[in-house]
């Protein structure tokens, strides 16, 4: 069975769009599979769009919270209440093509990874985005990749798989219950020894995107090297 979660905070005019197209492509992939709609402490109605599409669509399920989570917990959470033997998540402004679905799911359903990430930064990727922030994510990755030993090229893109029987365990060490807990579950599915794989997409950034840049920036940076101390510390280090 394959899972697909979207993780929503105040989507609310992009939930309908966001499950009528994924719901189409898991139809052309014709497995057996559920939709996942993880609602984190919305302000502006999400929650009751999400609840009455789940009500029309049986493959629809909705996690609702009170109180805002963070992306990351309410992933963790999402993860934790799926049904799939594969899980996967995406964003819910489809800055991703989903034409890339199909085989991101198959990468690990047929070619037996354990983790795949889309990316933005390999040679024939596609990524429309401003140059500031083009910038800004080729210096977080390329920290990334030096102090924490990742082999990946792009942490953050919001369009990933797992294979459940490797994600499930993982998931109570990643400490990051926000925007950094992309990049921490990679890395520590990497020193785990998971196999993980890259696929270029097409990706264009949403004009509101929730990302803010100076400020996100300073917190990733700072998450990186917490991450790293924590590594050390914990004798993990590679």
């Amino acid at each position: 069975m394959l899972s697909v979660i979207i993780p929503i905070y105040n989507e609310s005019e992009k939930i309908i769009p966001a499950a009528k197209i994924t719901l189409k492509i898991l139809d052309d992939i014709g497995l057996p599979s559920e939709l996942i709609l993880a609602e984190d402490g919305s302000e502006d109605g999400s929650y009751e769009v999400a609840a009455e599409l789940a009500a029309e669509h049986p493959r629809v399920r909705i996690l609702h919270s009170e109180e805002r989570l963070g992306r990351g917990r309410a992933l963790n959470r999402a993860i934790k209440a799926s049904k799939g033997d594969v899980v996967c998540y995406i964003d819910a402004d489809l800055a991703t093509d989903m034409s890339h679905l199909p085989p991101l799911v198959g990468a690990v359903f047929d070619e037996g990874y354990d983790f795949v990430t889309g990316s933005r930064m390999m040679a024939s990727s596609s990524a429309k985005r401003a140059k500031t922030r083009y910038i800004a994510s080729s210096t977080y990755n390329s920290m990334v990749k030096s102090l924490l030993r990742s082999e990946i090229s792009d942490h953050q893109c919001g369009f990933k798989a797992f294979k459940r029987a490797s994600l499930i365990p993982l998931l109570d060490q990643v400490k990051d219950g926000h925007w950094f807990w992309d990049t921490e579950l990679l890395v520590r599915g990497q020193r785990e020894g998971f196999r993980c794989k890259e696929i270029p997409v097409k990706w264009n950034e949403a004009k509101d995107t929730k990302v803010r840049l100076f400020r996100d920036s300073y917190r990733m940076g700072s998450s990186i090297f917490k991450l790293w101390w924590d590594l050390q510390r914990n004798g993990r280090s590679h």
